[in-house]
């Protein structure tokens, strides 16, 4: 039997499950909101790496035949896609049993609340397809874009669509819905949706016209050419393949938890682990030249040093407040009724930076507020916003020891393109042209990573001795 190790990273805003088996290949993740409920939170993460999985299993079950059949491979792929589209359908159901549930206990009067759920309705009938869509032609599911961020960006544009007097009633409804439909944990039978997945795909290739048409994607005629009139053979050629990763069991023989909630993780204590020698032991382990490591992650943010086998030689950390964190832009994010994924986009579109005064989240409602009524465009507040953040940032990694070798960037924060362009522009600043920047697709799961390579190894291992007493203080 296998051998596979978990790795959670649980994090204030965001939790992250790896699984690698016996030689360090990461085989599964799962990434999931925390919100308020961690216990929930790991268990989803966990759950999404395990099916993650075993796509990853089939798809190496299958290597040689995919290297002779590249339509196995694009099979496999859109099957992920829409059986996740399955799980997203299902927790969309519930979403709208909460905003149901909401909208009967908050509207007491008969004529409004019947005006509000007939927009709830009108709003999911509006949104829905064209999320199904964007599963199963522009590969939604692969972007980890997380349940409440698509729900929240497509609801906010139908909302605006309507009357001024209807928005405030329904984000109501919606910031009361969205936590508890999000914080529920469902176990899906992976054969059952696997099943209703190739259903929906056959229904997908049987419909797709015989020449690409303007503004389709560059892969649509190699989709076409793949599995277009061949669908049913692929398919069958490998449902026994698909129906026996149905039933494997995945025998995990070790964990590590790690992250800001690690502490109610439900592990033995020996299995828990410092979320700075994680990232640092996931980021040694992707970038094995690595030797300077940033973590920003929902809470706090982290400069780390590490020596060449990966392990902590000194760091620094700010945690005193969310200050220039994930939860500061998702803060932000709110205060400008957009989503978090939109607004490193929108930064990148700044023509100048404005001066941030404090990039404390208690004021950075009244200070963008402030700077708006000033006439300052959004994108430039947001300019400078970012570049805020990073400047904080790069005060920690000179307190660390600077930059050495290759620098390596984690967490989910990573994934925003402004803190990038910020972030390499004021590391060639102060460090040098030389300096190689890393930033992996990964990123975010480097924690998670790094907890699952400790479970492998079996080791143990601290923090630097003289740094202890700072990773609470600095």
């Amino acid at each position: 039997m296998s051998k596979y190790y978990l790795g959670v990273d649980l994090g204030s805003t965001t939790s992250k499950a790896v699984i690698i088996n016996e030689n360090d290949e990461i085989i599964g993740r799962g990434i999931t909101n925390t919100r308020a409920n961690y216990s929930v939170a790991s268990d989803i993460a966990r759950d999404e790496a395990v099916y993650n999985a075993r796509f990853s299993v089939l798809e190496k079950k299958l290597e040689s035949e995919i290297n002779a059949r590249p339509e196995y491979k694009k099979y496999i792929t859109d099957l992920e896609s829409v059986f996740q589209y399955e799980q997203f359908k299902v927790k969309l159901d519930r979403l709208g049993d909460e905003l149901v549930k909401t909208c009967n206990s908050f509207f007491k009067d008969e004529k409004i609340r019947e005006e509000i759920l007939n927009h709830l309705r009108n709003i999911r009938r509006a949104f829905k397809p064209k999320i199904k869509h964007d599963y199963l032609y522009n590969n939604l599911g692969a972007k980890n874009q997380f349940f409440r961020d698509i729900v929240s960006e497509k609801y906010n544009e139908e909302v605006n669509k309507l009357d001024m007097a209807l928005f405030e009633p329904l984000m109501i409804v919606w910031d009361k819905s969205i936590s508890p439909a999000e914080n529920q944990r469902v176990q899906f039978n992976f054969k059952e949706l696997v099943q209703k997945a190739m259903d929906e795909l056959r229904e997908k290739y049987k419909n797709l016209p015989e020449t690409s048409a303007e503004n389709t994607s560059v892969n649509f005629d190699a989709e076409i050419n793949l599995l277009n009139g061949n669908f049913d053979h692929v398919a069958e050629t490998l449902r026994h393949h698909i129906d026996e990763i149905s039933e494997l069991e995945f025998h995990i023989a070790n964990m590590t938890g790690t992250g800001y909630g690690r502490a109610l993780l439900p592990f033995p204590s020996d299995c828990i682990r410092s979320e700075i020698l994680c990232h640092a032991f996931g980021a040694h382990a992707v970038f094995p030249e690595t030797r300077t490591v940033l973590d920003i992650g929902g809470q706090d943010t982290k400069a780390i040093q590490v020596d060449k086998y990966g392990l902590v030689t000194s760091f620094q950390m700010n945690d005193r407040c969310a200050a220039g964190c994930g939860r500061y832009l998702g803060y932000i994010a709110d205060e400008m009724s957009i989503s978090l994924n939109e607004l490193g986009p929108m930064a990148m579109k700044a023509e100048k930076e404005v001066t941030i005064c404090s990039t404390c989240t208690v004021f950075a409602g009244a200070e963008l507020r402030e700077l708006t009524n000033l006439g300052e465009k959004r994108e430039d507040i947001l300019g400078g916003l970012h570049k805020a953040i990073i400047m904080r940032a790069m005060s920690l990694i000179a307190r660390s020891g600077g930059v050495f070798n290759e620098f390596t960037f984690t967490g989910g924060v990573a994934r925003n393109p402004a803190v990038i362009k910020y972030l390499t522009q004021l590391v060639r600043e102060n460090y040098g042209n030389d300096i190689k920047i890393n930033i992996h697709t990964d990123s975010i799961f480097m924690g998670a990573l790094g907890g699952a390579m400790f479970a492998r190894r079996n080791i143990q291992s601290d923090l630097p001795s003289a740094k202890k007493g700072k990773e609470a203080t600095a």
